[in-house]
């Protein structure tokens, strides 16, 4: 394996030799973070965080933000099938089969998440999305009760009117619109697009319908209103995971019927979901130094899921209020900002299990209504000394509870309320001359299960489901070197207990359970050059990033019947990712982007007995620029996993039977042109 580090680093070395372009973008550590409604520079914050922008955005497929967020070193987006997403922050997808579990996630001024802690990511098209910022271990001090972190999606906010259409592999096809315009004190934004595709694999086709509104009302100096409105239909087939035979005899086949149970093609496995999603938000300031904002939100999804064994409705009504008073000071060598405020939802589900009688459904199984109110007080204080010394302190204090009635077959119904919790969190950073910034962070987190887990595929009700919580502490340094080049490494320590690990039963059903306690362990860095600029006609422009994390995430105390799994690596998580891109530019005219992907071999199972073989993928763009009279654009060309590489984008981890693997595609490519008109 030694030799497949070898590009990241010849592209390192190589990239060093050039000469810097004297009026490139702003320093990497100049990147302004807005967390706090205040802008600030990355290299003074006292936060783990990583920043994708425009150029890591490109790098993405039409229908998902995974390379964008994979070049990130902590992070990791998972795809089992086309639409079938899975996001995690230093491991968090340890109990999520699908989805987003137990990362907090918000668009613009509005929590994507609802209240019982489930994200539907997918339903979004990422290209409405201009820059993310993901913060890294608990932030429950603001942002509420997640163990694994919290990311910040910021919709385009630059005027833009232009179409696209895109085609490549697997009969894929996407088409979109794209208007923004400033007039008056009114900046609005209407997107549209479809997308379809046949996908690798059998049974694995996707289609998306999306539509976006949203407009930005600045009615006084610094006062604002901004409503945003959604509406997604998103299909997309599920084949199922395969055993490593039936993996090696042909590996774009869905998951094959037994002597028990039909297929994923039998049953027309697949996931049916309508989205809608509005939210207005109000930021008013009294004054320089009071000010309040409040955002309220809600969303419907119908959620329909046939699956090998049975057919599941599922109708979702959630609302949410996120509010704080805001008070800042600036003195001549100082500053101080105060945020007091609350956070709160609630979900109700109602839930409808048939048989699955070849993707209709028939007879009824079992119906439920699941209701969760959930929401957390927060008092956050930041400071700032001399420009050198950066203070940031939060605490919350947070409730849950949720109500399950079931109607079929038999009428009962229950509650539950989660202890109340108390979350922390401190954080610290000073920044030295020439660049230099040491910082330190200690919070606690907290998850509550969520709808998903309590009420699992097994269709019963886990009532015995415990949150799980930590402590994380970790070290960061940022170095600026001179105009040209920006590292970063984090080393952190996580102790979580009353992990929750995902199991199947024998019918492929999932169920969670709590599995004692996990220590995570890991460094993380970064490093990444300006865009250099070149003497020569032919290579005119370049600039190189190169990112990695190497984790030793091991099992405590869990012990399973008769068998002690303490000291086994975390399930599903590889202890080592590396990642690099580099952007050339060629004539001035022609950009050329080369990704490259690297994770070590990953255990899929608590036991540790199925090891997945370790992957390199590599990706490359070409792009070049279309201009004539009425119109101005590009045409791009997009070649993934141009090495042919086996390998799978997301595993089925603790899969009964060993279903383990889901293939991802080999060779495969896009090409689509985008006109911009003025």
């Amino acid at each position: 394996m030694k030799s497949k580090f070898l590009p990241f680093l010849i592209l390192f070395i190589f990239n060093l030799g050039f000469a810097q372009e004297a009026d490139s973008v702003a320093l990497i550590s100049e990147i302004q973070l807005d967390a706090y409604r205040k802008p600030a520079k990355l290299i003074t914050s006292t936060k783990s965080v990583g920043i994708a922008g425009k150029n890591f955005l490109s790098q993405n497929a039409s229908d998902r933000l995974l390379e964008s967020v994979n070049l990130l070193p902590g992070s990791k987006m998972e795809e089992r099938s086309p639409g079938s997403y899975r996001f995690s922050i230093r491991g968090s997808t340890l109990r999520a089969p699908f989805g987003v579990r137990n990362v907090k996630i918000y668009l613009d001024d509005f929590s994507l998440t609802d209240a019982s802690g489930n994200t539907y990511l997918n339903s979004l098209d990422p290209e409405i999305i201009g820059e993310i910022e993901i913060y890294k271990g608990p932030e429950g001090g603001d942002f509420g009760n997640s163990t694994g972190g919290t990311a910040l999606l910021k919709t385009k906010n630059i005027e833009e009117k232009n179409l696209g259409i895109l085609g490549g592999s697997y009969q894929r096809y996407k088409g979109k619109l794209h208007y923004s315009e400033k007039l008056n004190n009114h900046f609005f934004t209407i997107y549209s697009s479809f997308e379809s595709s046949d996908s690798y694999r059998n049974q694995a086709a996707l289609e998306r319908k999306f539509l976006f509104l949203k407009d930005q009302f600045t009615y006084a100096k610094n006062n604002e209103v901004k409503t945003i409105l959604f509406f997604s239909d998103l299909h997309y087939e599920t084949p199922g995971g395969l055993t490593l035979d039936q993996l090696n005899e042909n590996p774009r086949q869905s998951r094959p019927k037994t002597k028990t149970l039909r297929s994923a093609e039998d049953q027309n496995a697949g996931i049916y979901n309508k989205m809608i999603f509005a939210g207005v938000s109000h930021l008013l300031n009294f004054n320089e130094n009071f000010s309040h904002f409040v955002a309220v939100q809600g969303n419907y999804n119908d959620f329909r899921n046939p699956f090998i064994t049975n057919y599941e409705k599922r109708f979702e009504n959630n609302m949410s209020l996120r509010t704080h008073l805001n008070f800042e000071k600036k003195y001549k060598s100082s500053f101080y900002q105060t945020r007091i405020g609350f956070e709160g939802g609630t979900a109700k589900g109602m839930i409808r299990n048939f048989d699955n009688n070849f993707g209709v459904p028939s007879n009824p199984q079992n119906f439920d209504d699941l209701r969760t109110k959930s929401g957390f007080l927060f008092l956050s204080q930041k400071a700032e000394f001399g420009n050198q010394l950066f203070l940031d302190f939060s605490g919350s204090f947070h409730f849950n509870k949720y109500q399950w009635t079931r109607i079929f077959p038999n009428a009962e119904n229950g509650s539950k309320k989660f202890q109340n919790e108390f979350l922390p969190n401190f954080g610290i950073s000073y920044v030295f001359p020439k660049g230099i910034s040491l910082r330190a962070k200690f919070s606690k987190g907290n998850s509550t299960p969520t709808t998903e887990e309590i009420r699992s595929s097994v269709q019963e009700i886990n009532s015995d489901l415990l949150p799980e919580f930590g402590w994380n502490k970790e070290i960061g340094l940022r170095k600026q070197w001179g105009k040209f080049l920006y590292t970063e490494i984090n080393l952190f320590d996580f102790r979580l207990k009353n992990a929750i690990v995902r199991r199947e039963n024998e019918k492929g059903q999932e169920f969670f359970v709590n599995a004692g306690e996990t220590v995570q362990k890991g460094l993380e860095f970064i490093l990444e050059t300006k865009k250099f600029k070149t003497n020569t006609p032919f290579l005119t422009g370049m600039k190189m990033y190169f990112s990695g994390n190497f984790f030793d995430f091991t099992f405590k105390n869990y012990q399973k019947n008769s068998i002690d799994f303490t000291g086994n690596q975390l399930t599903g998580v590889p202890s080592t990712s590396l990642q690099s891109l580099l952007n050339l530019e060629l004539f001035q005219l022609l950009k050329i982007d080369i990704l490259h992907f690297y994770n070590s071999s990953t255990p899929l199972n608590d036991a540790n007995s199925v090891i997945a073989k370790p992957s390199f993928v590599g990706n490359i763009s070409v792009a070049y620029p279309l201009k004539l009279n009425i119109f101005e654009g590009e045409i791009k060309l997009n070649i993934q996993n141009m090495y042919n590489t086996n390998y799978s984008l997301g595993y089925d981890i603790n899969a009964f039977g060993n279903r383990y693997y889901n293939p991802a595609a080999k060779r495969n490519f896009m090409i689509g042109m985008n006109f911009r008109f003025p």
